[in-house]
């Protein structure tokens, strides 16, 4: 949720936000008119109640005639202000209806556009020229069964299309690359979390997702619960509705988890391998900090994604993606991908977002402000991936060898027990 007095001190930047995100400008008008019904509205409410008070102590004081005559009037006026008091809560209502429907405010220098208007910020790395080593590249499910790594097959027979088995060395590959990320987020001061993986709606709301509308949401109907596509849900709620204490330095948390997305909008968009499935691993750094300090934090996650790939040894390129790409919480979100050599491209791996105080206003998470200690403000959140189960897309087509075997980045090896090779069955 935005900051409702600096959209009305400064509607004009909240209208370019929104045309750069390809959104509605309207919104913002909607929201300075409701603002302004809810403020004349509470305003008319409280002046009745206390018009109401006045009369009570008068009524106390009264005798006879007076006191009846006052009696009927305080009865007139208590049926005004019960209609006043409804009529502020409709007002309320309606402004934080509208509020709650308007994304965060993107940061100057966002690229404007959609999917494809992003800005790549720069590239690392050299793909593989896979000709002039004299073969042609397999893609990652075909070296995936060549390993008895990947079953697709029995996935779908047990699940459903974008459902899978990971087994053998599979397995392990994907333990080790989430024990690695664990490891390293650690030693930079995470904590770890094992998340729930279902959360309430007013948790998964509070993150920034419209479980009304969200087509990707997989609902448990029976329980009002919902499965999380990444574990940044539950991180958000963890601190929902405390006041935090930052003045030692940012809190950092660091969640596994299972995460689920039903891909509603992907029908016939890699449905080969397990490069876009409805389930898969994830190790998500999450952070609350003060809002002044949350930009330098986003180049430290953005970091700390670039670390992990260069482990990997992956060749990846750095995007700063587009206004109408970054979803409703975040205000700048920069994207890692990875170079697949069968479909001659870079696909996402990492993705971080810096979603300023807006998570922070929907959930009540402040911080007691410096000075009288009086005084809260909200504080700022910001999540970034740091592994996830389609980083073995990646590796295994990045590391393969001629006979479909993969070398192991040297980094990985010993969270394999020291294997340097995942051999062909």
């Amino acid at each position: 949720m935005i900051d409702v007095n600096e959209l009305r001190e400064k509607p004009e930047k909240f209208r370019a936000s929104q045309r750069a995100r390809q959104a509605d400008e309207s919104l913002v008008d909607a929201i300075i008119a409701a603002d302004a019904a809810r403020r004349d509205s509470r305003t008319r409410f409280e002046g009745l109640r206390a018009e109401q008070n006045a009369f009570g102590k008068r009524v106390a004081k009264a005798k006879g005639e007076e006191k009846q005559a006052l009696l009927a009037e305080v009865k007139e006026l208590a049926g005004a202000v019960k209609a006043a008091g409804a009529e502020a809560d409709a007002a309320q209502a309606e402004s934080d209806a509208l509020l709650r429907r308007i994304p965060n405010l993107i940061q100057d220098g966002v690229p404007a556009g959609g999917e494809d208007d992003f800005e790549v910020l720069k590239t690392v790395g050299t793909p593989r020229d896979f000709e002039a080593e004299g073969f042609t590249p397999r893609d990652h499910l075909e070296i995936g069964e060549l390993l008895g790594a990947i079953d697709m097959e029995r996935g779908a027979k047990v699940s459903g299309s974008r459902f899978y088995f990971l087994r053998g060395v599979g397995a392990r590959l994907e333990l080790a690359l989430l024990n690695m990320a664990m490891d390293q987020a650690v030693q930079a001061g995470f904590v770890p979390m094992i998340t729930p993986t279902l959360v309430r709606p007013e948790t998964m709301q509070g993150t920034g997702f419209d479980v009304a509308h969200d087509a990707e949401i997989y609902r448990l109907a029976e329980d009002d619960l919902y499965l999380v596509g990444t574990s940044e849900v539950p991180l958000a709620g963890y601190h929902a509705d405390e006041i935090l204490d930052l003045n030692g330095g940012p809190v950092r948390y660091a969640g596994w988890s299972s995460c689920y997305r039903r891909e509603a909008g992907s029908h016939g968009k890699d449905t080969r391998g397990i490069i876009r499935v409805h389930q898969f691993n994830k190790v998500e750094m999450f952070i609350y900090t003060k809002p002044e300090d949350a930009a330098a934090e986003h180049q430290r996650l953005l970091a700390w994604e670039e670390e992990m790939l260069a482990k990997v040894e992956l060749p990846y390129r750095v995007i700063d993606t587009a206004a109408g790409d970054l979803g409703m919480s975040a205000a700048r979100k920069f994207d890692c991908e990875a170079w697949v050599p069968t479909q001659n491209a870079y696909r996402e791996l990492t993705s971080t977002s810096n979603c300023t105080t807006f998570q922070a206003r929907r959930l009540n998470i402040r911080e007691r402000q410096d000075g009288d200690g009086k005084g809260t403000r909200a504080v700022a959140t910001l999540n970034g991936t740091l592994a996830t189960t389609r980083w073995i897309v990646a590796i295994l087509e990045h590391h393969q060898n001629p006979d479909g075997s993969v070398t192991v980045p040297a980094a990985l090896r010993p969270y394999l027990g020291g294997l340097e090779v995942l051999p062909v069955l």
